[in-house]
């Protein structure tokens, strides 16, 4: 039987972003549960065309990126727009020299063999909400593909938020044409429905957990930690609480305007957190980062800067993760928590998926959406709607229930595992 060739669109390792780095892992993991020798390959942007070694739910497996550029050297042979032009000119021209077109490129050519391609879109980039280059950027990959008639599937995602005209058309275009299109989130596969104008029962759309609670978990053969040595994290008697800072929030957004509209400071949101939990709660905070590097937005950035100011006022209370970890990596150190609060969506994935009761610190729709998948939407608190003392009663409510969140969070993940795990079985 011959091999499917596989196109993994809009997630890939080479990101400072874990969440991206979860749903890479998620994707390949149900990828190759159900397709066991296929050649996967990643259709994603880079200036050189790689191949990824990574271990995938105990398999080792070499993926190859086939490299786009996003660029305004138009004529590069690998330029996104210059590549959807030609397969656009390969549809006018005739079959055999529309054959020869796509002969001569290389990237057309492993395009055109491939049988089929499943879009990520980055979780929760096929949107508008970071911007329309960023839409663009999303976009282009699928409607290269869609021109050149490949089998599309958006795998689990949030659709959405498209609020612009342009945005909303190619969004829709790219929908209608798709084969299939997984929401992770229930709310969204009604409203995706009522965008297409497909009936309340029309299998095009569909629900699935997002992939990242698959993620196993991986210890890493060193824990940085600043504050506290990792041998040392078992043997405290308090609660290890993990706060997850965004770099992002904290810089005010890519625009640094408050982009996200928070109705709070988030930096005083973060200060009031750590000095309610320390001080009223008697707990000890770590706090990690899940989008690494050394650019002001990361979390690497935002976690050392809360640690650097606050750690003479809660000496041997406040702690750091210091250093990189892939996906895996930052799982297993979230798993050493016995709650957590995240800014990153899949930051709280990582505990939740491990049955951590976890808060979600919101700033866009996607977290209710996979909150409530699991039957834990009570835990977001959304500071662009709430007051810091409204956040603040959330978390307490919520550290004063948490054995009863993780008695239900033992239940419903298992189940939420097995959907994702299956999710191929249902397309054939």
């Amino acid at each position: 039987m011959k091999k499917k060739k596989i196109l993994l669109l809009g997630a890939t390792f080479n990101t400072d972003n874990m969440g991206v780095g979860a749903l890479a892992d998620g994707a390949l993991t149900i990828l190759t549960k159900k397709y066991a020798d296929a050649d996967i390959s990643f259709l994603d942007y880079g200036k050189e065309s790689i191949a990824t070694q990574v271990n995938v739910a105990g398999k080792n497996l070499s993926v190859p990126l086939v490299n786009l550029r996003f660029s305004w050297k138009i004529f590069l042979p690998n330029n996104v727009a210059y590549l959807f032009v030609m397969a656009i000119l390969t549809k006018f021209v005739g079959q055999n020299l529309g054959k020869t077109l796509i002969e001569k490129n290389r990237w057309l050519k492993v395009i055109n063999e491939a049988d089929i391609a499943v879009a990520v879109s980055g979780g929760d980039s096929f949107s508008d909400i970071y911007g329309l280059s960023r839409f663009f950027y999303v976009a282009f990959p699928p409607l290269l593909l869609t021109v050149m008639g490949k089998k599309l599937i958006f795998l689990p995602q949030t659709i959405g938020p498209l609020k612009g005209r342009l945005s909303s058309a190619i969004a829709k275009f790219l929908m209608h044409r798709a084969d299939i299109i997984y929401s992770r989130d229930i709310e969204g596969v009604r409203e995706t429905r009522l965008q297409l104008n497909l009936k309340d029962n029309d299998a095009k759309v569909r629900f699935c957990y997002d992939m990242g609670f698959v993620i196993e978990p991986r210890r890493p053969n060193h824990i940085d930690l600043i504050g506290i040595q990792e041998s040392d994290l078992a043997l405290t008697t308090r609660p290890l609480i993990g706060l997850n800072v965004s770099g992002l929030l904290l810089l005010g957004g890519y625009n640094k305007k408050n982009m996200f509209n928070l109705k709070v400071d988030y930096q005083e949101l973060i200060d009031c957190i750590i000095k309610t939990l320390i001080e009223v709660n008697q707990a000890n905070i770590l706090l990690v980062p899940h989008v690494f590097g050394d650019q002001e937005e990361s979390d690497s950035f935002a976690v050392f800067a809360v640690y650097e100011r606050l750690k003479d006022q809660y000496p041997d209370r406040l702690f750091c993760v210091r250093g990189l970890y892939d996906q895996n990596e930052i799982k297993y150190i979230i798993g050493r928590c016995d709650f957590f609060i995240g800014s990153r969506m899949h930051a709280c994935i990582g505990a939740l998926s491990q049955s951590i009761p976890a808060i979600g610190i919101s700033y866009s729709q996607k977290f209710l959406g996979v909150f409530e998948s699991i039957g834990v939407g009570d835990l977001i608190a959304d500071p662009r709607q709430l007051t810091i003392e409204e956040t603040l009663s959330i978390i307490g409510k919520a550290l004063t229930e948490r054995e009863e969140i993780q008695k239900h969070l033992l239940g419903a993940i298992p189940e939420a595992k097995e959907k994702i795990l299956n999710l191929f079985n249902e397309i054939e």
